[in-house]
């Protein structure tokens, strides 16, 4: 994935030198990266950038060599802003930010509206200073260590070079099989931790190091609250606005349609005309999914080109490798099930290198929760390991406390998010407007009703294009949305879903043992691939079982200090072999297998 890497420290010499190349090396993943070097002597700093654009470098230094920035993101503001430089473009250019560095000093980073993180250095003043967006996509691992501070877009990097990084976490690992990731700004590895969110970590040459926050969160929990007319106002002003600044840049933009609401306000507000915007959506083998029938409608009402990028067979064949390369590309934050999404990603990309989608739409401006702890069945572990799986439902608790939009935005997007948006931003560059800043202050003051409902998206959208707001969502979800006919088919749309998921992740053993019995007459066919392109319980018995058996079966995965090895072979033969499902359970045991082989060992 694009990014920075590098290292702090008192001197530097050739060593060091060999040991920035191997840490370069761990994050140059696809064969149209571009990738560079910045050092200086002077502060002991060595660091370099990877960038998955070869035309827009992305370290470089001012002038009169006494200024450098690394900087991995995208910057967006209005063209009349005054930190713009005249577009979207052209305002995270290494030249423009540093001259608005060297205008505002490090109070720049207030400034910035995006996804990103950076390393400056300031031979002027002595100081380097580590810094990330405020919502911390733009994720940075770091290690201390005697004399010498670590940092990385990718904890592999760190890896690499700190052989006593390499074992996972006893508390990291519990909080990642109970939650899906680590929380409170650690990671899977012993020793290594994030960057918290909207971080200005200062250096000075004398090796003193200064942890402070640009951004406090608390400065939009203090808004107050709108009323509902005004809310809705604010939001048809603004929406609009922020939409520009992500379709505005030299780069081919493509849209990544599904049939949900948030997707559908980017098209109904869009500023690109017919022909203009080309859209995609993602799909499986089953059947046409309800994102891909509805995608095609909205995007016909729009004048705008659709294409299908399915899953196919060529899926299957490729697993092996998508599923190393995911736990790779990610450090092990993404299980093997982004495998799928890194396939089609290779495709969009193809497509336009900037994909822009209605992601985090409904965690923002619906408040919605999208990870909670659950427990795994004891008997696949040792007692340690279940004791830290109960102690994460605890820390989760603490954690979701206060605000719930603050947690949605600074604790869940870092955490949770960051997963899959890595596995996406390794292939292409991934854009949202609603993670832009102005969207999101808006939100913290949203009336309670409004913040959880969907009649201002809805009436948004009807707005926007009174044509979109009449076909269905993939709920079932018109506007206005409180008709019978409206709630009816609402009412049936959900029941699919519901029996898909019945049907596949959530399906209890005894259906698994009757569904066992009648496997010849395929009634996965009747239910699967109407809402989801991805269907794991049941490729994890046919096309992928030879596989797992293969990874988890294999003596070394038996005897991980975690596991209780003799549960592990009655596991996968009993979903194999279609008697329990142990969908989740898979996911979670093949990706550590793999963390194991392609991170620890490797």
């Amino acid at each position: 994935m694009p990014g920075i890497t590098g290292f702090l420290k008192s001197a530097t010499g050739d060593m060091d030198r060999s040991m920035l190349d191997e840490m370069l090396g761990c994050m140059k993943h696809e064969p149209f990266y571009a990738s560079g070097t910045c050092t200086s002597r002077e502060l002991g700093a060595s660091a370099a950038w990877v960038s998955a654009d070869a035309s827009r470098p992305s370290g470089g230094w001012n002038h009169s060599k006494d200024v450098a920035l690394l900087f991995s993101g995208e910057v967006f503001s209005d063209s009349s802003s005054p930190q713009s430089n005249g577009g979207s473009g052209e305002q995270d250019t290494i030249e423009h930010l540093i001259a608005l560095y060297e205008r505002s000093g490090p109070g720049f980073l207030k400034e910035l509206n995006g996804w990103f993180s950076g390393l400056l250095l300031d031979l002027r003043k002595h100081l380097a200073i580590l810094f990330n967006d405020r919502y911390g996509l733009g994720r940075i691992y770091h290690h201390q260590a005697p004399g010498a501070f670590f940092f990385s877009s990718e904890a592999k990097s760190l890896l690499k070079v700190l052989p006593e990084t390499r074992q996972l976490d006893p508390r990291g690992l519990g909080e990642w099989l109970s939650c899906g990731c680590v929380l409170q700004n650690r990671t899977l590895f012993r020793g290594i931790e994030l960057l918290p969110p909207g971080s200005a970590w200062t250096f000075s040459a004398d090796g003193k190091l200064t942890k402070a926050r640009y951004f406090d969160p608390g400065s939009w929990e203090s808004l107050p609250a709108l009323s509902p007319v005004e809310y809705y106002e604010r939001l048809r002003e603004t929406f609009p606005r922020i939409l520009k600044r992500y379709l505005d840049g030299g780069r081919p933009v493509g849209m990544s349609l599904t049939g949900g609401l948030d997707g559908r306000m980017i098209m109904a507000w869009s500023p690109r005309g017919p022909g203009e915007l080309p859209c995609y959506t993602f799909n499986g083998h089953f059947r046409d999914c309800a994102d891909l029938t509805i995608a095609r409608k909205v995007a016909r009402a729009c004048g705008q080109p659709h294409q299908t990028i399915p899953v196919d067979e060529r899926f299957f064949a490729e697993f092996p490798a998508l599923a190393e390369k995911t736990v790779f590309v990610t450090d092990g934050a993404m299980d093997v099930t982004g495998a799928a999404e890194l396939y089609v990603n290779r495709f969009a990309h193809e497509i336009a290198p900037v994909r822009l989608t209605g992601n985090y739409g409904s965690e923002i401006l619906r408040s919605h929760v999208a990870f909670r702890p659950r427990n795994l069945p004891a008997s696949l572990f040792l007692p340690d390991c279940v004791q830290q799986v109960h102690n994460a439902a605890r820390t989760y608790a603490a954690e979701a406390g206060g605000k719930r939009l603050s947690f949605i935005a600074f604790k869940q997007v870092p955490w949770h998010h960051f997963a899959r948006f890595a596995v996406e931003q390794s292939q292409l560059t991934l854009r949202s407007p609603f993670l832009d800043n102005d969207l999101v202050a808006l939100a913290f003051e949203a009336p309670l009703e409004d913040a959880i409902g969907l009649e201002p998206s809805l009436r948004l959208i009807a707005e926007g294009n009174p044509e979109l707001g009449r076909i269905p969502t993939d709920r079932g979800v018109t506007y206005p949305a409180g008709g019978a006919r409206n709630r009816l088919h609402r009412s049936f749309q959900e029941f699919l879903a519901k029996a898909e998921y019945a049907y596949d992740y959530g399906m209890p053993d005894w259906l698994s043992r009757l569904d066992r019995c009648v496997s010849p007459l395929r009634l996965e066919r009747l239910f699967l691939g109407r809402q989801k392109f991805c269907h794991f319980r049941t490729w994890y018995r046919h096309q992928l079982a030879g596989y797992i058996q293969d990874v988890l079966l294999d003596p070394r995965s038996r005897t991980r200090s975690y596991l209780n090895g003799p549960a592990l072979e009655p596991m996968v033969r009993s979903h194999v072999n279609g008697t329990a499902n142990y969908t989740l359970e898979i996911h979670k045991l093949l990706s550590l297998e793999l963390i194991h082989r392609r991170l620890l060992e490797g």
